[in-house]
């Protein structure tokens, strides 16, 4: 992957960010894709979206180590690589909880628009929203509340892909080590 980027862009820095800018929207589109599903399948779409984005995450720098001139296979790089994914641990427990956070937000804010607003929603957005009114005006939005947890999933992966992407690119491309 390295050498692809290397032929098509030349220059080792300018590849590198090209690089990096391919792995943060594959890295967003799955914490999208995965966040999706909302409060139901996190069991399922977390652990699926975590190693899916590790692979990238481990690839992605792997790819930088290479472009900066280093030797993938050895120790000291290897341990570099471990050292520049250590942000994604705590990325990980983040996103489980963002989520939950974010769904649960969103259908308290939800609640309390009053039923004029969300009626206009509805005819905004073309289809129908509101599928059950409870006695205290409580809205099942089941269809909106996963949106939420989309676009969290999305914005913590890219957050912790490029927190991550800066400290190989750092480390890799102009030898610094923060």
């Amino acid at each position: 992957m390295a050498q692809e980027y290397l032929e098509r862009y030349k220059v080792s820095t300018i590849a590198a960010k090209e690089l990096i800018k391919q792995q943060l929207l594959k890295c967003s589109a799955s914490g999208f894709v995965t966040g999706f599903g909302g409060l139901l399948t996190l069991p399922v779409t977390v652990p699926a979206n975590v190693a899916s984005v590790l692979y990238v995450q481990m690839r992605m720098i792997a790819a930088l180590a290479v472009l900066g001139g280093y030797d993938v296979h050895s120790d000291e790089v290897q341990t570099l690589v471990y050292l520049c994914l250590v942000g994604s641990s705590l990325t990980d427990v983040v996103k489980s909880t963002g989520i939950k956070i974010a769904n649960k937000v969103t259908t308290n804010m939800l609640k309390k628009l009053p039923g004029a607003v969300l009626t206009r929603i509805n005819q905004k957005v073309g289809f129908r929203l509101l599928t059950k009114f409870g006695t205290k005006g409580a809205i099942n939005l089941v269809k909106a509340v996963p949106v939420a947890g989309a676009l969290v999933g999305a914005g913590i992966d890219y957050g912790g892909t490029k927190l991550i992407a800066d400290k190989a690119y750092n480390a890799f491309l102009l030898g610094k080590i923060d």
